[in-house]
């Protein structure tokens, strides 16, 4: 079987809806210092920790999604994703308070949860280098996040901040309907299949990947979700002088993240030829000097340490979900990514919602160096993982 077994509009829709999922969970952070000013806040740092509800639903509700996904089908699944997400995008845009907006980006938390323990193991099911489909989805996600910065900034700027939601969510919904058309309904849930792991682990080394997995998870998913989600303001902060224009800071910073979305392609074509454990210890010692840099840096210099930064967090992205293709069995790979995810995302989450508290209490130059010493953390951690003999079918 290969890739070329789902349909081309059945592939585009499933990255289309992981650039959809990363773009709803960071319209919030794009647009919070304008909504701030309109619900009457003082500073959008202390607006930051009402968007927290999101982030708890979106590693929570992973569980249940993961599990729907098998046992009931990831394609209804999918559909619920893109209905769902975009109604409750809906919603946010017609808040007028603070608590308001806290439920309805919960809600778009909670519908968010369905992308990644569903829609990846769907687009990976049939494919022969997942490696690769899991690098040009993950570019999709992040393209999502450099739509979050630009398009943001535009809508705020030409119609104001509720646009900024409304727009994307009407898409979505256009979305869902094209999917529930485009992708055929499936004669079986996942669970019911036969068994398909490439990788053969003993119990004990399948503990150790599933260990790793999730720490790992969790300390990437706290730099993503640290940086994704303050980007903005400490570009904000340190151009002062030098740029100012809310729009063309948002165009600054999607070029970053277009850059550094390419690397997950070249990440997930390696990672179909070559063990796991050497590229991705690479690629977070890499991320250490780099967050070090930023954490001084302003200005144009800024920009090139960003760019660096980015560049090697997301190109750690792919690894956590080509370590469930290439060692969990495709009749439970939902129900593995949506544990995995609950654990590292619920832990990530409390990450945004000190976001504003930690920039008012120590500023961007210190949590910058925290950020280098999660970096540190999961490269001691990614050591345990077992090497490979890929061709041989086993692992040591």
């Amino acid at each position: 079987m290969n890739q070329a077994d789902h349909s081309f509009a059945v592939r585009l829709l499933l990255n289309i809806g992981h650039g959809l999922d990363h773009m709803f969970l960071l319209i919030f952070a794009a647009a919070v210092a304008v909504i701030a000013s309109d619900f009457g806040f003082k500073s959008w740092e202390d607006l930051m920790p009402y968007g927290v509800g999101a982030f708890i639903l979106f590693g929570l509700g992973s569980i249940p999604s993961g599990r729907l996904g098998d046992l009931w089908g990831r394609r209804r699944m999918m559909v619920v994703f893109f209905i769902g997400i975009g109604v409750s995008t809906l919603l946010v845009a017609l808040t007028q308070t603070a608590w308001q907006l806290a439920i309805a980006l919960t809600l778009v938390g909670a519908f968010a949860s369905i992308y990644h323990p569903v829609g990846i193991p769907l687009l990976v099911q049939k494919s022969a280098n997942p490696g690769l489909a899991i690098g040009v989805n993950g570019l999709a996600g992040n393209f999502g996040v450099a739509l979050a910065a630009m398009a943001t900034g535009f809508l705020i700027k030409w119609i104001g901040w509720r646009a900024a939601f409304a727009v994307p969510a009407l898409i979505s919904i256009a979305s869902g309907i094209w999917f529930a058309y485009a992708c055929p309904a499936e004669t079986e849930a996942p669970a019911k299949r036969k068994a398909t792991s490439k990788v053969k682990l003993t119990p004990a080394m399948l503990a150790r990947v599933l260990a790793v997995m999730t720490v790992s998870a969790a300390t990437g998913s706290i730099l993503f979700n640290l940086s994704t989600n303050g980007n903005g303001q400490l570009m904000t902060e340190r151009f002062q002088g030098v740029i100012e224009d809310p729009a063309l800071l948002g165009i600054l910073l999607a070029v970053i993240y277009v850059i550094a979305s390419l690397m997950q392609v070249v990440v997930g074509k390696l990672l179909d030829h070559f063990p796991i454990k050497p590229i991705f210890l690479g690629i977070v010692l890499l991320q250490i000097p780099l967050l070090l840099l930023a954490s001084y840096a302003k200005g144009w210099w800024l920009f090139t340490a960003l760019l660096g930064v980015m560049v090697f967090i997301f190109g750690a992205v792919p690894f956590v979900d080509v370590m469930i293709v290439r060692y969990v069995d495709d009749r439970s790979r939902s129900r593995v990514a949506g544990i995995r995810l609950a654990v590292s995302l619920g832990i990530s989450s409390f990450a945004v919602w000190l976001l504003g508290p930690a920039v008012k209490g120590v500023g961007f130059e210190v949590l910058l160096w925290i950020m280098a010493g999660c970096a540190a953390c999961t490269a001691l951690v990614v050591l345990f993982l077992p090497s490979e003999k890929t061709s041989e079918g086993v692992a040591a």
